[in-house]
């Protein structure tokens, strides 16, 4: 019997890197089994151990993977939460391991899927950045990540309390950070100073990100009205013209 298969709607320059998405979660599933395996049939306790923890490595990268997938191109996509997604797994299987202190904080903003995932992958690779190289000395390792739109653009900012070699040493990472910010129509501003390094990228909101954003607002202030509505008293004045009208309890017969 002969199974047709049908094709994608709408194919577009998205399909290889979801193809190759796919590949390497198939590959990191069958490596996790693989090496699972081995570390069951293995009587050293040693090296059970050692398994068991490449095992977790192995499950922390592939979290991460997932959490760096592309969304929906055809809707806009809630660019905080995929953010705080992306951050929570970085810092538990990457952050964490080295004790540094992650904060992400985001402003509500809707993003083209393309856009959001890159956006990602340029946090992604910075906070990368920041595990491979920063040295930290005597101070409380900690890294930054903060979305905030202003007006119709865009502001996200990756920074870390550490020491680092020279910023204008770019490497394969940061050219790669680059060239995204620039698919972003945007700009990265890179420092250096003692107390830690920072990174600094904007891009404009296109059309379609700018009518998401409008719309978000308007949900917001209603939000606000209703919960301001919710927190007045009501008919206050009402009791205090009560109270004055009541009778004393003396003239109660």
């Amino acid at each position: 019997m002969t199974k047709h298969i049908a094709p994608l709607p709408n194919p577009d320059g998205s399909l290889l890197l979801r193809e190759l998405n796919h590949r390497v979660n198939n590959e990191l599933t069958s490596t996790i089994c693989t090496i699972s395996a081995k570390a069951v049939a293995s009587d050293d306790m040693a090296v059970k151990a050692a398994l068991l923890d490449v095992v977790d490595l192995l499950h922390g990268y592939a979290d991460v993977h997932k959490a760096l997938r592309m969304p929906d191109p055809g809707r806009p996509t809630d660019a905080a939460r995929y953010l705080q997604n992306l951050c929570f797994y970085i810092t538990k299987y990457r952050l964490d391991r080295l004790s540094i202190r992650l904060l992400c904080s985001a402003d509500d903003l809707r993003l083209e899927g393309e856009r959001c995932w890159k956006l990602g992958l340029i946090v992604s690779e910075l906070l990368s950045n920041v595990a491979r190289h920063a040295r930290f000395d005597d101070r409380h390792p900690e890294a930054k990540v903060k979305l905030l739109l202003a007006g119709n653009v865009v502001r996200c900012a990756v920074s870390d309390n550490g020491s680092a070699s020279d910023l204008s040493v770019r490497g394969r990472g940061l050219t790669i950070v680059g060239e995204l910010v620039s698919s972003l129509g945007g700009r990265v501003h890179a420092s250096r100073a003692a107390e830690g390094s920072s990174f600094l990228l904007t891009f404009p909101l296109t059309e379609s990100e700018q009518r998401a954003a409008g719309a978000t607002h308007v949900v917001l202030k209603r939000r606000k009205v209703r919960r301001s509505n919710r927190l007045q008293v009501p008919g206050a004045e009402d009791a205090a013209a009560g109270r004055a009208s009541r009778p004393a309890e003396g003239d109660r017969t």
